[in-house]
């Protein structure tokens, strides 16, 4: 189910990462206001009651309004900020390659506490509510472990993998899912701490995305150079979508029908959530890292080659492009009509729907 259409608080827009997006996008779009940084906007934005949140290369954590993006705050960290921002109970929960996790006040950007791992932390953060109604935060970091902290910063439990964690945790029936690039998707109990489920992809699948949950299954590429659908309740694929030489690490955005991806063949993937059988393929001039969004009949994605693209959900025709110039590697945020992303120019955009008079 797609988010409230005023908020996209973390990585995906939600949980189980499905990439969906609530309301419905226009055919023609302006740039409403940019906000600049110091640094590479690789982080995907996030956006709660009215403000936008993003890290950037140049170490800061930045709050600016959605509706002009005048800037309200902004928090140094002490390396640069690749992870995407999360928000849950008025609180701003960011990883930075200081190896530290961050809880930040959403609105003033003072510092609660931060947790520090034992490497950099690339990923988003999951917000979940335990049995007891406590809330955890649960996070990946590349010194090989899952997190769960108290939102006081304590330490609950702490889950070992072979390999790095480098993306966001989905939840799904009080587990956190991801992959890792150990090569293993990996089931966590949220209570316990301890694996519920371990499937081994094979030596060269590593997983560098957030997987995507629908249905109890879980949607991931990997390095092994495919797109796979997992059932949670056997571990057994449902599907395999090869890709001859090129690794998938874009994360899907996910509806009942489809799945939209990026891929390191520089193109967009649609394929049916059933089969995995090829709906669209559409071609861009560089790889595909950056995930993509559905918000009613379209899709949103950018990609290296520098170029926001909006295109049609049932066939993947272009609707419309946005040359920014330089890489984007930074997932979109769509509220409320309005698409953000980061991009390798220092700078957040922000475009909406062009004014009736103004189209031709």
């Amino acid at each position: 189910k797609a988010p409230a259409s005023s908020d996209w608080p973390m990585f995906r827009g939600d949980a189980a990462q499905t990439g969906l997006a609530a309301g419905s996008l226009g055919d023609e779009f302006e740039i409403l206001w940019t906000a600049q940084a110091g640094g590479a906007v690789t982080s995907s934005p996030v956006v709660v009651d009215g403000l936008v949140y993003f890290g950037s290369d140049d170490q800061f954590i930045r709050c600016v309004k959605l509706a002009d993006g005048v800037e309200v705050w902004k928090h140094e960290t002490e390396d640069m900020i690749e992870a995407p921002p999360m928000v849950a109970g008025g609180v701003v929960y960011c990883g930075s390659n200081d190896f530290f996790l961050y809880a930040l006040d959403a609105r003033t950007g003072e510092r609660k506490w931060r947790y520090e791992t034992d490497d950099k932390i690339m990923g988003g953060a999951a917000a979940v509510q335990t049995k007891d109604g406590d809330t955890r935060i649960v996070f990946g970091s590349y010194d090989t472990h899952l997190y769960c902290l108290s939102t006081e910063g304590e330490l609950v439990w702490r889950y070992p993998t072979a390999n790095y964690v480098n993306g966001t945790p989905a939840i799904w029936e009080n587990q956190a899912v991801f992959g890792g690039c150990d090569a293993i998707l990996h089931v966590v109990d949220l209570n316990t701490g301890e694996a519920s489920r371990q499937v081994e992809l094979g030596a060269e699948c590593h997983v560098a995305g957030s997987v995507a949950l629908a249905g109890g299954v879980a949607y991931f590429g990997h390095y092994g150079n495919a797109f796979v659908a997992v059932d949670l309740s056997t571990g057994a694929p449902d599907w395999v979508y090869p890709h001859p030489n090129q690794p998938f690490f874009s994360s899907p955005a996910i509806t009942d029908d489809v799945l939209v991806f990026g891929g390191r063949d520089k193109y967009i993937h649609c394929v049916t959530r059933g089969k995995g059988e090829k709906v669209w393929t559409y071609p861009t001039r560089r790889k595909v890292d950056a995930s993509p969004v559905i918000c009613g009949d379209k899709v949103v994605v950018g990609s290296g080659d520098g170029i926001l693209y909006v295109l049609t959900l049932s066939d993947g025709e272009l609707v419309w492009s946005y040359e920014i110039g330089r890489s984007i590697f930074s997932s979109p945020a769509v509220v409320d009509g309005r698409i953000l992303v980061g991009a390798n120019d220092k700078r957040l955009y922000c475009f909406g729907p062009k004014p009736a008079e103004e189209k031709r």
